[in-house]
C-alpha cells in the first residue's frame, strides 16, 4: 500500500530520461537532471546526492563513496540489468532497494550476441570492408572463406534469460546442438528439449565450435575466461561475449588468438569502456568489436527506461517493484 499519495521526495536522474517519463518523475517527485559522466556536471550531481531518496540511471559506477553522500537514499533505480556498478554490500547494509529491468532486453541482446556469431564465423565486417576499401577487385579466394555457422556446436555459458535466447536462436534456427554451462540448476525449458544439454565448464568448452559468453558478471564470474579457459576450448573455435567484458582476460584472449588456437572473437564488452585507442583488440585482424551495443534500439531502450521510471516511483510510493535485483544473495 502506498505510504502517502502526496509526499514529495528528492530524486536524482544521472542518466537521460525521455521527455515524457522525466515529466512523469517531475508531476510527482522534486528532481535534479545530472549526469556525473561529464565533469561539468559531476558537482551538481555530488551535491544533490545530500537530499536523494531516490536515484535512477545508468552507466555510473555507485561505490562507498558516493553512497556516503547519500543517507537519506531509499531506492536506486537502475535503467540495465546488470548491477556490477552497484556497491551490493553497501546496498544491502543499508537496506537501500536496488531495481533494474530483466527480461524487456532479452531477445534484443540476444540477437546482438547471434549477429556477432555470424559476423565473426562469416568475417562479416572483414569483408565489408574489403569491398568499402576497393580491393574486391576479383572473387574472393580461400583465404577470406568464412565458416558455417548451422550445424555447428554452441557452447553457452550462463542459461539464464538471455542465454536461452540465444540457444533458442541456435537449435532452432540453424540446427546448431547447444551445450550449456549455469552455476545455478536451471531447467531446460520445454521448447529446448532435446536440442540443448547441461555440461560441465570444462566440456562446453572442449566440444563447442561457437561459445557465448552471457554470464552476469560477480565475484565468481570475474576474470573466469583466463589462459587455462582459453587453452580448454576446441582449437579453431570462436568466442564470443555478450555479458561483461571483466568476466574474461584479455590479454589471455588476445594470446589464444595470436597463436591461432582460437579462430576469431565477436566482442560487444571490455573490460574498460569505451575500448582505448591503444587496445589491440580495436584492430585485431581476428576480433569483431563491438561498443557495448547488446540492448541498444530504439524500441528496447525506451522499454527499459519505462520498467526503471516504473520501479522508481512504486517504491517512493511505498510500493514493491516490477523488478528489485535480490540483494539477499550478495
Amino acid at each position: 500500500m502506498r505510504t502517502s499519495e502526496t509526499a514529495r521526495r528528492n530524486v536524482v536522474v544521472f542518466r537521460k530520461l525521455p521527455d515524457d517519463l522525466l515529466e512523469r518523475i517531475v508531476a510527482r517527485h522534486d528532481v535534479t537532471v545530472a549526469d556525473p559522466r561529464r565533469a561539468d556536471e559531476l558537482p551538481r550531481f555530488r551535491e544533490a546526492l545530500g537530499n536523494a531518496d531516490g536515484l535512477i540511471g545508468s552507466s555510473f559506477r555507485l561505490g562507498a563513496d558516493e553512497l556516503m553522500r547519500a543517507p537519506r537514499l531509499k531506492v536506486i533505480s537502475s535503467i540495465s540489468v546488470g548491477v556490477d556498478n552497484y556497491d551490493l554490500a553497501r546496498l544491502k547494509e543499508r537496506d537501500i532497494t536496488l531495481c533494474h529491468t530483466p527480461g524487456v532486453l532479452t531477445e534484443t541482446t540476444a540477437d546482438t550476441v547471434f549477429a556477432l556469431i555470424m559476423a565473426s564465423s562469416r568475417r562479416l565486417v572483414e569483408l565489408s570492408n574489403h569491398v568499402r576499401e576497393g580491393r574486391w577487385t576479383r572473387n574472393i579466394g580461400e583465404d577470406l572463406f568464412g565458416w558455417d555457422v548451422h550445424g555447428k556446436t554452441l557452447g553457452v555459458l550462463g542459461f539464464g534469460r538471455i542465454g536461452q535466447a540465444v540457444a533458442r536462436r541456435a537449435a532452432l534456427g540453424f540446427g546448431m546442438p547447444v551445450l550449456f554451462h549455469d552455476p545455478f540448476d536451471v531447467p531446460v525449458p520445454a521448447m529446448l528439449a532435446g536440442h540443448a544439454q547441461r555440461a560441465l565448464f570444462g566440456d562446453v568448452l572442449a566440444r563447442a565450435d561457437i561459445v557465448a559468453l552471457t554470464l552476469p558478471l560477480s565475484n565468481d564470474t570475474r576474470g573466469l575466461m583466463d589462459a587455462q579457459a582459453f587453452a580448454a576450448m576446441k582449437p579453431g573455435a570462436i568466442f564470443v561475449n555478450g555479458s561483461r567484458g571483466a568476466i574474461v582476460r584479455e590479454d589471455a584472449l588476445l594470446a589464444a588468438l595470436d597463436s591461432g588456437h582460437l579462430r576469431a572473437a565477436g566482442l560487444d564488452v571490455f573490460a574498460v569502456e569505451p575500448l582505448a585507442q591503444d587496445s589491440p583488440l580495436r584492430t585485431h585482424p581476428k576480433v569483431t568489436p563491438l561498443p557495448h551495443i547488446g540492448s541498444a534500439t530504439h524500441e528496447t531502450r525506451r522499454a527499459m527506461a519505462e520498467l526503471a521510471t516504473d520501479n522508481l516511483l512504486r517504491v517512493l510510493d511505498g510500493e514493491a517493484p516490477i523488478a528489485a535485483f535480490d540483494l539477499s544473495k550478495h
